[in-house]
């Protein structure tokens, strides 16, 4: 049996159509794929929602222009089981011909976003409307707040040819090199990068990495390094990633916790970009990106905290960050351990709101968690 790798290899589509149904070995992987996840006591949302009616009629199916299958959405999810999720989306029009598992599982993830919702207009608002979260700086070490975009008429990274990323690479650059005052910086490119230089920018936390098993087991890191590079600003608190998972993930960053400043430094820094590039939305979805978690507005605002008597019960943590709709991982994030007692945390919902509201329910959040630290505190 050919493997998952080599079938989407052979099969891929740029610009010829091979086949407007799913061909036989993509169906023989489907199917031995699917019964592996249906005999396992995987947690994953696909799991939960890819019941075997909805299975069989979308297994045969492709999209119109690139020809993505049910096997590129759901591989990552049926190569690992542990996966919260367990689907992406290989380009944008995945959403529409796969939506039968898209949809309950969009509508699950994000909190109640069903067949009928509708994602707001974009407002962002103004950052000067969210005042430090820690001013005396005793919890919160850094802040983040980050968004991302996909180019127009390009698929995601499963479809993407080594030329595709060279094409993006030079069209995000292009426009990146016209950025002035405070986001003016310089655009890294991993090819040819120093291992060294490398790696000092993974540990700042600056620089994404290979190796990532569920973006590798989804395709999304084919041809690497080819077309993937940073973007950094002269203070260092301006980044934007090109063709990581994204086409392009824009990231505002500072220590501390001034949520407000860091906010508004990423709305000039995407808006400064959205003068140049054409982004891929949807009327109903918003900003599509590859993994359903980040439709909508996309934002994702974090916080690097220090919680020591709430972290010492995780699952007490967890279930009080998930009355205020935050997300807690581990220090490196998503699939990583806290270290030193460090937590990321940030808001989860990204859907159904504007991009303003999404940070004031983060802001609100991470108040209320560190009300809820002192008053621990106070009873020791």
């Amino acid at each position: 049996m050919y493997s998952i790798r080599l079938v989407r290899t052979l099969t891929k589509c740029m610009s010829v159509r091979p086949y407007s149904m799913a061909p036989c070995e993509i169906l023989e992987l489907l199917e031995a794929g699917y019964q592996k996840l249906a005999d396992s006591d995987s947690k994953s949302l696909l799991k939960k929602h890819l019941t075997k009616p909805i299975f069989d009629k979308l297994k045969t199916k492709v999209t119109p222009s690139y020809c993505s299958t049910l096997l590129d959405c759901i591989q990552s999810g049926l190569c690992n089981l542990d996966s919260n999720v367990g689907i992406y989306a290989p380009d944008p029009e995945a959403y529409q011909t796969f939506a039968e598992i898209f949809d309950p599982i969009i509508n699950d993830y994000h909190k109640g976003f069903g067949k009928g919702a509708k994602h707001p207009a974009s407002c962002f608002g103004y950052g000067a409307d969210f005042p430090d979260l820690d001013p005396e700086q005793k919890f919160i070490l850094s802040t983040r707040v980050r968004c991302g975009r996909s180019i127009q008429d390009f698929p995601f990274n499963p479809c993407l040819s080594e030329d595709d990323y060279r094409k993006l690479e030079c069209m995000i650059t292009n426009v990146l090199s016209t950025l002035c005052n405070e986001h003016a910086g310089k655009y890294y490119p991993l090819v040819g990068m120093e291992k060294d230089v490398q790696q000092k920018l993974i540990d700042k936390h600056y620089l994404f990495k290979e190796g990532d098993r569920f973006l590798q087991a989804a395709n999304a890191s084919r041809f690497w390094p080819t077309g993937r590079g940073i973007f950094i600003n002269r203070a260092r608190t301006f980044l934007v990633w090109v063709n990581e998972e994204d086409h392009i993930r824009i990231i505002s960053m500072e220590r501390g916790g001034d949520l407000g400043r860091v906010y508004e430094r990423m709305i000039i820094g995407l808006e400064s970009l959205a003068h140049s590039l054409k982004f891929s939305s949807d009327s109903r979805l918003g900003n599509l990106t590859f993994c359903p978690t980040n439709l909508g507005t996309t934002i994702r605002a974090s916080v690097h905290i220090k919680l020591p008597h709430l972290g010492k019960d995780r699952a007490k943590l967890e279930e009080m960050a998930k009355k205020h709709n935050l997300q807690v991982r581990g220090t490196s994030g998503e699939h990583t351990e806290a270290k030193d007692g460090v937590y990321d945390i940030s808001n989860s919902r990204r859907m159904g709101l504007t991009e303003y509201q999404a940070v004031g329910e983060m802001h609100k959040g991470i108040s209320a968690l560190i009300e809820a630290e002192c008053k621990e505190c106070c009873k020791k």
